[in-house]
């Protein structure tokens, strides 16, 4: 039978390799205290290392993948803003006709 993998959370995942970074614990430690392989912490330790410089980086404001959703979301306002207009000019051409073929 297959053993299933755990899944840690990045704040965890940060924790070990900042307790190992910093010197308050040793790897081998960390291993023991919560029971992970060494090469598990050794490529957490590369990630976190890889990108520690991107926390430095000027991001201009947002992050690509939030600009594209916000410019799909004003077009899509853009879009209902109109139709709303149409809407609103259709009525109202109705409602003069109907109130003129009243008697």
């Amino acid at each position: 039978m297959a053993k299933q993998r755990e899944k840690f959370s990045p704040e965890f995942k940060a924790q070990v390799v900042l307790e190992i970074l910093s010197g308050a614990k040793s790897a081998a430690e960390v291993c023991r205290e919560y029971g992970l392989r060494s090469q598990l912490i050794s490529k957490w330790r590369g990630h976190f290392l890889e990108r520690a410089a991107s926390v430095f980086e000027e991001r201009n404001g947002l992050h690509p993948a939030e600009k594209a959703r916000i410019a799909e979301l004003e077009r899509l306002a853009g879009r209902q803003a109109l139709e709303i207009e149409v809407l609103k000019k259709a009525s109202s051409m109705l409602g003069s006709r109907r109130s003129a073929s009243e008697p």
